[in-house]
């Protein structure tokens, strides 16, 4: 059996960090968390999966900040705040396995795709509220294709389980922009999500992620 002495202390600090990011929303989820102990180091494609998720969950938090800004609604100014924590629990990860990286100032973006995306959707943005909050949609749309596709390839298991519940936050997001939409008058059509995927998570009830999305 192995004790806590003889885990190695970056392990220990997953343990911990994450334990206590999810510990508030996990006793009223029947899904409990699991932390795996693990001394294996990360592949390049589970670094690489970090990093891009990390500065896509900036270009979410950044984004709705700027929009917030403008129109000043509660989708913006709510889950902003969610963007933040997604982050943060990327970045438990990327310090626990001791990976570099950097967060730029508010939009700006070291991945030059993510920086062309900030530019585009933030000038969408501006033409007026119902263009706002299909900026939202259209963010969570990506960021659950992407959360997906990486879920398809990574095997350790504390990245999947961070992925599974931010991927699970957007559900919940996707779902609030679109009603925002609705209530406009608006709708979205989905640009990442195939259809039928689409369609089954607006059908969805709001879900108990684990964390305080």
């Amino acid at each position: 059996m192995k004790t806590l002495r003889s885990i190695p202390l970056h392990r220990l600090f997953i343990f911990f960090l994450l334990t206590m990011g999810y510990t508030s929303c996990s006793q009223s989820n029947s899904s409990k968390l699991v932390i795996h102990q693990s001394n294996e180091n990360l592949s390049s494609s589970e670094s690489e999966a970090l990093l891009y998720m990390l500065e896509e969950e900036k270009l979410a938090r950044d984004t709705y900040t700027y929009l917030n800004s403008l129109w000043a609604v509660n989708q913006f100014a709510n889950i902003k705040q969610s963007e933040q924590r997604h982050m943060e629990a990327i970045q438990t990860l990327l310090d626990s396995y001791e990976i570099t990286y950097e967060i730029l100032p508010m939009g700006q973006f070291n991945n030059p795709t993510l920086q062309d995306l900030y530019n585009q959707l933030t000038a969408q943005g501006q033409s007026g509220l119902t263009q706002a909050l299909q900026v939202g949609a259209t963010i969570e749309d990506l960021d659950i294709v992407d959360l997906d596709n990486y879920l398809k390839e990574v095997t350790n298991p504390n990245i999947a389980q961070v992925f599974q519940r931010l991927q699970c936050g957007s559900r919940n997001h996707l779902r609030s922009f679109v009603f925002g939409l609705e209530n406009a008058g608006a709708s979205y059509t989905p640009v990442y999500l195939e259809t039928e995927t689409y369609e089954t998570i607006l059908n969805g009830n709001h879900e108990r992620c684990g964390m305080r999305y």
